[in-house]
């Protein structure tokens, strides 16, 4: 009688891979759809708790301001626009940079005003061409 002997088999010593990659396909699904969430929005330069004054050695600032109201309005060093829509605040600003293209482009916004006024005016001095907006701050006395 012959006896059928077992063969014993090798232990294999390979990390298995297939979960690892299923849990990265999930990630990177969750990442895509994510990253256009995230990067919405307009940019601007939010001052710091102690903001500095701006150095002397600059041109004078373009202030786009919004009162209480709602109505917009333009300083340009010196001279003062009366309210203007935001179309033609656009227009106001794009030839104030071809002018001076280095003049820095502040919001002054009144504290009582509606978030969403500020908001549209930075998003329309984003769209004249705009490359950094800064917010104007009262100093604390």
């Amino acid at each position: 009688m012959q006896r059928y002997q077992r063969r014993r088999r090798k232990s294999v010593a390979e990390i298995n891979v297939v979960p690892y990659i299923d849990v990265m396909l999930v990630l990177l699904i969750i990442f895509m759809a994510t990253a256009p969430v995230i990067t919405q929005g307009v940019k601007v330069d939010l001052p710091q708790a102690e903001a500095e004054m701006m150095p002397e050695d600059t041109d004078k600032p373009v202030v786009a301001s919004v009162d209480a109201e709602g109505r917009y309005f333009l300083d340009v060093g010196d001279n003062t626009e009366e309210a203007v829509d935001l179309y033609a605040l656009a227009t106001l600003v794009q030839n104030q940079l071809v002018a001076t293209p280095n003049a820095p482009v502040v919001v002054k916004g009144d504290a009582n005003v509606r978030y969403d006024a500020v908001i549209q005016l930075m998003a329309t001095l984003k769209a004249a061409g705009v490359p950094s907006v800064g917010l104007m701050t009262q100093p604390e006395s």
